[in-house]
């Protein structure tokens, strides 16, 4: 199973692209989709849009997993990413690639069997679980691929695929 783990955000989108076979992975590749501050949002978003839908047609992925967003305290913030998920989320959907959403908890619950863990534990997870010599730079990437790595340890049971779609 190919997967793409998608770290939403305005600024910076990681991404990151997995194969997931008999419970072994191997690394496809992972960056980042960035937008410069100041651009109008309409042309920020199809840099999203446009990006990610080279990045669909060139690895094909056969899953797209996401996450959920989590509101802080900053609204603004919060109200451009959950429209640049929501870009993310149509283009999958154009390009007919299916896609599935955790929650940060369920990410870190995944990679590191720990629901609370930080940020700097779950970039050791990552690396480590994927045979890396180096932590993914930027951190959003880093998050990307520990998403795809929930999806590939819960989204490939029929289960959880079952209670993903509700």
């Amino acid at each position: 199973m190919r997967i793409l783990g998608i770290d939403p955000g305005f600024a910076i989108v990681g991404w990151g692209v997995i194969d997931y076979v008999g419970s072994h992975f191997k690394v496809v590749a992972y960056g980042s989709i960035q937008t410069p501050a100041g651009e109008r949002l309409e042309k920020r978003l199809n840099t999203i849009y446009e990006d990610l839908s080279g990045i669909i047609d060139k690895f094909k992925p056969d899953a797209l997993a996401v996450e959920e967003l989590f509101f802080n305290t900053n609204i603004t913030t919060g109200i451009k990413v959950a429209q640049a998920r929501g870009v993310i989320l149509l283009c999958a959907e154009q390009k007919g690639v299916e896609s599935f959403e955790y929650t940060p908890l369920q990410v870190k619950q995944s990679v590191t069997g720990y629901g609370r863990a930080d940020k700097k534990q779950v970039i050791t997870m990552v690396t480590k679980f994927l045979g890396l010599n180096e932590a993914p730079k930027p951190d959003d990437t880093a998050d990307a691929l520990a998403i795809a790595i929930c999806h590939a340890h819960t989204g490939a049971s029929r289960l959880a695929s079952y209670f993903n779609k509700k």
